[in-house]
């Protein structure tokens, strides 16, 4: 099988990018966005052509899914040993991952097609999806580790742009900054991680590195793991590193402080993000080493306690938001989290891989709820003109649709079977027993508080009360409380997607060592997960269903910590300080100093003093033929005074 038309899957959205960027404003307006939404659906449709070539027809050899390079070319030569190249890297998670990225982004281009309608910058917005898309997808084929570090930026740049789409709103541009800023900074952790990883493996090619890295008699990793800093072998510092840049991507503990405010983009921006492409990018990074990882017990345990510790910590938070985009946007930092724990608890081959198939599995299901979860938040709040809870209540009746759609993304966010993340959030539970305790007992009560979190806001939303917002005459009298029909269509297929995709039998095609292996169902761990689930919903619905002030009440006894959890705790304010009080007043101001008055005035004076001197030396240069003939003349006489002399 020829997998060359991947190709096309990344030269479309780049096509439209330039095409709407470059002449958008000489084209009819909603051509702009026709032209994105087809670009991604046929995107989509090659992408699905892929897949199923691959996993049922040429991408296994010998019972394995194996690695196919589809093309590469060498950019940059260093040596004969090591050079950047381009390519295509086709094997079991980056299929995966083309199909996510383009179906999302197909249901995000079709929904933002009508959403988006009264922008004036319609053709830029769409201009920028296509940018964003095409750099998620060039991240998720590189055959290269600096490919996909080049992708990688690119990503940050185009999410940077999206989320200060409304660059006149000053909450939208300094959360693009903060954005930009604390993923520059993890990024350089990532880039050092890369530069360690190619010293010691010579090259750069994924293939390459994992082979030379992860087998035990290799030269490559035996000079690895020899080199050592503070205790731990340069390897373990290169992957820890390499972390680094994912946990940021995928806006982990403590690096998640941009993820709420880049809620300030469009909606349609914030599923596009927090669905399917760039907070799963860290994910994606440490799945595509994770051979290295799994050797290296310290690195790995580094995942699972910071993905677990980001999981708890941001359901908490979630508990106690009121804005409906940043409760979710928390839950994508936990349910992030659980795929990062689900990655650090995992062994490696069959059944021991459990944890790295489950965390690709609730990677495969979370981008479909969660992208349903978002762009119906963004029905609702296109209906009521306002993100805040306060403001909605009562509206199951005046958007029946959106109701039940939301609520099966609730019911799968929650892990109730038989919806998609039941399945997936029950096989990372299950790898997290078998392996650590800890992380398990954390993870099942993750589980309660997201189930409280998503039908508190469910029932904040659509029930609680009777309808805030009141339908205009003309709503009334053709329900246009309802989003328009393309909005509708991207939301039923995704709702789709939420109900049939956790019975897809994901161990048969994406494992650790790319064998199929059977995953058996524990009832008695089903049980325990699905209570937690149950019991949280519970709670939520004697707290939110209809008024009263049982909340109240209990909000009351929790005191001091639900201060700090309605807070974030503090981490801003901790970055705030860290920032202003120390950085800025006591490295950068001193910085200024001696940049303002020593390297300036140095620069300064030794401007001065060349000025002086040619002043003083100008006349030298006359004109006067008569001058530089005595000039010459003393030159000579001095030349022969010297040579008698000496």
């Amino acid at each position: 099988m020829n997998f060359s038309s991947t190709i096309w899957i990344l030269i479309l959205p780049l096509a439209v990018f330039l095409v709407t960027g470059l002449f958008g404003n000489k084209i009819p307006k909603r051509l702009s966005g026709i032209l994105g939404t087809a670009s991604m659906g046929i995107a989509a449709l090659l992408a699905l052509n892929i897949a199923y070539s691959y996993f049922f027809i040429s991408g296994k050899t010998s019972d394995t899914y194996s690695a196919i390079t589809v093309m590469k070319y060498s950019w940059l030569t260093f040596s004969p040993s090591l050079s950047i190249d381009m390519g295509i890297l086709l094997d079991p998670i980056s299929v995966m991952m083309l199909v996510v990225v383009t179906f999302v982004s197909f249901m995000v281009h079709l929904y933002s097609y009508s959403y988006m309608k009264d922008e004036p910058r319609y053709h830029v917005f769409f201009s920028f999806l296509s940018l964003f898309s095409f750099s998620m997808l060039g991240l998720v084929v590189a055959s290269n580790i600096f490919q996909m570090y080049i992708f990688w930026e690119l990503v940050g740049v185009s999410s940077f742009l999206l989320i200060g789409f409304y660059y006149d709103k000053p909450s939208a541009v300094a959360a693009s900054k903060k954005a930009f800023i604390v993923t520059r900074f993890a990024d350089l952790g990532f880039l050092i991680g890369i530069l360690l990883l190619s010293y010691y493996a010579g090259s750069l090619d994924f293939n390459v590195i994992i082979e030379r890295l992860s087998t035990p008699d290799s030269s490559f990793l035996q000079t690895a793991a020899a080199a050592s800093f503070m205790g731990a072998s340069a390897l373990t510092w290169a992957l820890c590193l390499v972390f680094i840049g994912g946990a940021g991507k995928s806006a982990m503990f403590p690096l998640h402080i941009w993820l709420p405010d880049a809620m300030e983009g469009p909606t349609p921006v914030s599923a596009l993000i927090h669905a399917a492409t760039m907070v799963v990018a860290g994910v994606f990074l440490v799945a595509r080493l994770f051979p290295l990882y799994h050797m290296i017990p310290a690195a790995q345990n580094l995942v699972a306690y910071v993905g677990v510790f980001s999981a708890l910590f941001a359901a908490v938070i979630a508990c106690t938001q009121t804005d409906i985009k940043r409760i979710l946007a928390y839950s994508t930092m936990s349910q992030i989290g659980y795929m990062m724990f689900a990655l650090g608890v995992s062994g490696y081959g069959g059944e021991e891989g459990l944890g790295y198939t489950a965390s690709m599995f609730h990677l495969f299901t979370h981008a479909m709820f969660k992208a349903l979860l978002f762009l119906a938040a963004g029905a609702v709040i296109h209906h009521v003109h306002s993100n805040d809870l306060s403001a909605m209540g009562g509206m199951r009746k005046q958007m029946p649709v959106t109701n039940i759609l939301f609520l099966l993304a609730c019911l799968a966010i929650s892990g109730v079977p038989p919806l998609s993340g039941f399945f997936s959030k029950e096989e990372i539970l299950t790898a997290a027993f078998h392996h650590d305790k800890v992380v398990y007992a954390i993870g099942i009560l993750t589980a309660a508080l997201t189930a409280f979190y998503m039908f508190r806001l469910y029932y904040s939303i659509f029930w609680n009360k009777k309808a805030v917002h009141s339908p205009s005459p003309i709503e009334k009298g053709r329900d246009e409380a309802e989003a328009p029909p393309s909005m509708l269509i991207a939301l039923f297929i995704l709702g789709v997607g939420t109900v049939a995709a956790g019975f897809i039998p994901f161990s048969q095609y994406v494992t650790s060592d790319g064998q199929a292996f059977h995953s058996g169902f524990h009832l008695s761990l089903a049980v325990t997960a699905v209570s937690a689930g149950v019991i949280g919903i519970l709670i939520a619905t004697a707290f939110y269903l209809k008024p009263n002030n049982r909340s109240d009440k209990f909000s009351s006894s929790m005191g001091g910590l639900l201060r700090f959890a309605r807070n974030k705790f503090y981490v801003d304010e901790v970055y705030t300080f860290v920032t202003k009080k120390i950085i800025f007043n006591l490295i950068s101001a001193p910085a200024a100093w001696v940049d303002k008055n020593i390297v300036d005035r140095t620069m300064i004076l030794s401007g001065e003093i060349t000025a002086l001197v040619s002043d003083e030396i100008k006349s030298l240069q006359s004109g006067k033929v008569y001058d530089y003939v005595v000039y010459f003349l003393a030159g000579v006489i001095l030349l022969s005074l010297l040579t008698i002399i000496y």
